[in-house]
């Protein structure tokens, strides 16, 4: 399996199929998507434009029950927040992604984040979020959490997060973009617990 960041959270893992989360600023029009998942409809994680670059004839998509409106066509899988899936072979499950404190994506929206088992291992891409006790009580082995704060966790809260739940390993993303300051990553993997290991995929 690779996991590659394009930028802020636009996530690529090449693994028996090429799958894609909330695809962002895609530089080249590649057209190998096999799966879109597609966490919430703010512009920063869906964007038509960069979907067009990646999708190709039989791409399937992901998306939560917020956005039925918003992606049409038979390829489309609507899901909501807790529920236990197979997409294309792989189990998924789709996890609540909400805010405590602040206003940018509250629980009553059902944006969502997804645990996927990928080749063995359950990678959890957290979306746009904060800790709370949906994601407290995930298990997972590959964590992709935001740190950059704002909209979401800051570097502190994420790890706090991620030494929580123990994956195996943790990725920092949405930072140095959009929101977050480009050392936000390191920061974050300089709080992590010693037998987790901390991977930048930011450059």
């Amino acid at each position: 399996m690779k996991i590659e960041i394009n930028c802020h959270s636009s996530i690529r893992i090449t693994a028996n199929k090429t799958i894609y989360f909330d695809p962002f600023k895609i530089e080249e029009e590649c057209h190998d998507a096999d799966i879109i998942f597609i966490t919430h409809d703010h512009y920063d994680h869906f964007s038509i434009e960069d979907i067009k670059k990646i999708e190709k004839d039989d791409t399937v998509y992901v998306i939560p029950e917020c956005m039925y409106n918003m992606l049409g066509g038979e390829n489309v899988i609507v899901v909501e927040p807790g529920e236990k899936t197979i997409v294309e072979g792989f189990e998924t499950f789709v996890v609540p992604a909400y805010n405590k404190l602040k206003p940018f994506h509250p629980k009553m929206k059902g944006y969502v984040g997804y645990n996927v088992l990928i080749e063995g291992k359950r990678v959890y891409v957290a979306g746009d979020t904060d800790m709370n006790e949906d994601n407290m009580k995930l298990k997972c082995d590959i964590a992709l959490v935001p740190v950059g704060g704002k909209y979401t966790m800051d570097y502190k809260q994420a790890a706090e997060l991620v030494n929580l739940i123990k994956p195996e390993i943790a990725i920092p993303t949405h930072y140095g973009d959009i929101v977050g300051d480009k050392n936000d990553g390191e920061k974050f993997i300089g709080l992590l617990d010693p037998e987790i290991k901390g991977e930048l995929k930011i450059a």
